[in-house]
């Protein structure tokens, strides 16, 4: 099973770890197209704060952003899994996992992010601020400039297993599983129970914890029928959406 997950907004410090090691994150094959955009993000962020500031779309308030940027090659790296924070992320808890499910989300999760185009939680990056939204000087949009870089490597990257998205769709458009690894693909929408209506923070922490708790069981779903078993045997409701692969997911609290 392969998991598909947003980045946070917000991430946790760097620290004073050993820095960045491109070369040692996954997924190789990205290798050139991580370096283009950190090229050119860091030497933005270098040349002028104000540019910068308004290409990535930062307020006055986030302006610390930019020199973080700046920094990227020097900066203390950390597991992904420990800079990225959010309710996503602190449903999900992974460093109160057990050692086994730890495991599983090294080989299982992969976080998709503007800068480094797809990471695994175990891969050790610097805290940085750069959406997939953002449309740099040079390269242009970032979903676009991933897009063909990710056609070449995500399905080899997918295997032969389950894809469960949970991505949000500014991350989703950066590659959209096809042909046959479409097939054995499930997203999952949140929705209140009682009105069926979709539900925008509690989305997050529903998703977290529906990985929290497949890792946990050591849960292997083969495809989108074992998935609705193997999430109702864990105490989710869930629904077979109007759409081939869509899952609902359902929950009282909407807050």
């Amino acid at each position: 099973m392969l998991v598909l997950l947003p980045p946070s907004e917000g991430k946790a410090s760097s620290g004073a770890g050993a820095p960045l090691k491109a070369e040692a994150l996954s997924l190789a094959g990205l290798a050139q197209a991580r370096a283009a955009v950190l090229d050119e993000l860091v030497e933005l962020c270098v040349a002028d704060e104000e540019k910068a500031r308004e290409v990535l779309g930062l307020s006055e308030g986030l302006r610390g952003e930019v020199a973080k940027n700046a920094e990227l090659r020097t900066a203390g790296a950390r597991p992904a899994g420990e800079i990225y924070t959010g309710v996503l992320y602190d449903a999900l808890g992974l460093a109160t996992l057990d050692a086994a499910a730890r495991e599983r989300a090294g080989r299982a999760l992969l976080v998709f992010s503007g800068l480094w185009g797809a990471v695994r939680v175990t891969d050790e990056i610097p805290s940085y601020r750069c959406s997939m939204g953002v449309k740099l000087p040079r390269i242009g949009a970032l979903v676009a400039h991933w897009r063909g870089a990710m056609a070449s490597v995500l399905p080899e990257v997918a295997g032969d297993g389950l894809v469960l998205d949970l991505r949000s769709s500014a991350y989703a458009s950066a590659w959209k599983p096809k042909g046959e690894v479409a097939e054995r693909t499930a997203t999952v929408r949140v929705l209140h129970a009682p009105t069926r209506k979709v539900v925008s923070h509690f989305n997050k922490a529903t998703k977290g914890r529906i990985v929290r708790s497949l890792l946990e069981a050591g849960a292997e779903p083969a495809g989108r029928a074992e998935l609705v078993e193997a999430l109702r045997d864990l105490g989710h409701v869930v629904e077979e959406g109007g759409k081939p692969g869509v899952l609902d997911v359902l929950v009282d609290e909407i807050h």
